[in-house]
């Protein structure tokens, strides 16, 4: 037995309560006895515009996989960058990591982000949301809402999920703890589905309160978090609804020709002369109906309107007026006068 394996604690032989707090033993330099059998290569290309960026940091990048034994190459006539293992590798899982950090270079991560990826409890994942929404203003605005006014969104997730994400063009980059990468592609894909971001960040800031509490580690959250409802927002009805017809497995009838149309007419079998003198006729008899219809519109305006009959007013009969009131109204005016006199 050599030195290094004394040095490291005996594994437990019993039960384990929980299996997540056991930390992992980082892999070293000199676990790997014996190196690669083949050489494993990845290579990805880049815009136009990351040449630039990419000169300046590739000199640090080389010097970065060199401690791993990884060879990389930067080919600007191309444009495509390429990683790929030595006889130095140490470390069968590294070529992976490496793959992913010029991938996220590519996609204008930075340097500073995207050389994470290297170590073990970090790991990167790009969410692919060009074909989510179909629609192209749908897709531009559920986009923006996962920046939010100012990056508010953007930096919130971030900061709830421990993750680094960058949305550019059809994709979403993001990178951190594994755990933060599964909450930043829901969050993401439930946008891009029309559910708004502030329901999933809610839900993590509660969740981040009631761990808090050890009472709660048995039980269920759902009571606590909030719940989405859809609305069916009702369409607008067209003015003009099509009705449908019955449907019937045979086609319609094919329409009429013309020739069919003059065969049934009897026009097909007539001389061009015989046609010419019948279509000289029937435009003759247009022509006199409309002078005809010109003529009565001309003549409406002579004919005098109706007058209304006026009735003279209804005499009113002896049995409507009640005479006997009449006779002492007009006895008790007569007595009023005199009084006054």
């Amino acid at each position: 037995m050599s030195n290094e394996e004394e040095e490291r604690p005996a594994a437990p032989s019993g039960p384990i309560e929980d299996a997540w707090k056991m930390g992992i033993p980082e892999f070293k330099q000199g676990d790997m006895r014996h190196p690669l059998v083949e050489e494993s290569s990845f290579a990805t290309l880049f815009p136009k515009y990351r040449e630039q960026y990419l000169k300046q940091c590739w000199p640090i990048l080389q010097k970065k996989f060199s401690e791993y034994g990884i060879n990389a190459e930067l080919d600007l006539i191309e444009g495509s960058m390429t990683v790929r293992t030595t006889k130095k590798t140490w470390d069968p899982y590294i070529i992976l990591k490496a793959r992913d950090v010029i991938k996220l270079l590519s996609r204008s991560v930075p340097y500073e982000q995207a050389i994470r990826v290297l170590q073990d409890e970090i790991g990167c994942d790009i969410i692919k949301i060009g074909t989510m929404v179909r629609n192209k203003e749908k897709f531009v605005k559920r986009r923006q809402r996962i920046i939010g006014p100012n990056g508010c969104t953007l930096k919130s997730i971030e900061l709830l999920t421990n993750c680094y994400v960058l949305v550019q063009g059809n994709t979403v980059a993001a990178l951190g703890p594994y755990t933060g990468l599964l909450d930043v592609r829901k969050i993401v894909e439930d946008t891009m589905n029309n559910i708004h971001p502030i329901y999933n960040i809610k839900a993590l800031m509660i969740k981040r309160e009631l761990k808090k509490d050890p009472k709660l580690a048995n039980e269920s959250w759902d009571r606590f978090l909030p719940k989405f409802k859809s609305k069916n927002v009702k369409r607008k009805e067209p003015k003009k609804k099509r009705v449908k017809k019955d449907y019937t497995p045979f086609p319609p009838a094919q329409p009429e020709s013309k020739v069919d149309k003059q065969l049934q007419s009897g026009e097909y079998f007539l001389k061009k002369e015989e046609v010419k003198q019948m279509w000289l006729k029937k435009k003759k008899e247009r022509q006199e109906r409309a002078v005809q219809l010109r003529g009565e519109k001309r003549e409406r305006a002579f004919v005098a309107p109706e007058e209304p009959s006026f009735s003279g007013k209804p005499s009113t009969s002896s049995s409507d007026v009640d005479i006997d009131a009449l006779k002492k109204r007009m006895s008790s005016s007569s007595k009023r006068k005199k009084q006054k006199v």
